[in-house]
């Protein structure tokens, strides 16, 4: 596939995916999600939808599940919406874990104070 054309469809792809999820899927293992970006295979046969999920890693387990459960459902209604003879195969998965998410937070906070963990404060060493 065209590398332009592959990233329309990607782009196409991710607002329509980011529609359909937030405001027609009804299922109560979905929690609050955006996609973050569609990345599409070569051959233009599968697609990586990432997504941000907000919840624990239970939570965004469980919303993976229910999203890879309505894959078949969200591809139809792209096939509809896109007007596409072929939509890719939709694979799900977080942007960033739930426990690196943790993670990342305490390494920003860490950069904010603008020093390493192991570094002492300036002034308790004798010369």
């Amino acid at each position: 596939m065209d590398p332009r054309r592959s990233g329309r469809v990607a782009e196409a792809l991710r607002e329509e995916l980011e529609e359909l999820i937030a405001y027609e899927l009804n299922d109560p293992r979905i929690q609050s999600t955006d996609v973050v970006e569609v990345l599409i295979s070569p051959d233009a046969r599968h697609a990586c939808v990432r997504l941000q999920i907000v919840g624990s890693a239970a939570e965004q387990r469980a919303t993976l599940e229910a999203l890879e459960h309505a894959s078949r459902h969200l591809r139809r209604e792209l096939a509809n919406r896109l007007g596409l003879f072929r939509v890719p195969e939709l694979h799900f998965e977080a942007a960033i874990a739930a426990d690196l998410d943790a993670r990342a937070r305490q390494l920003l906070r860490r950069i904010r104070r603008g020093r390493p963990r192991n570094q002492a404060p300036h002034g308790n060493g004798g010369d």
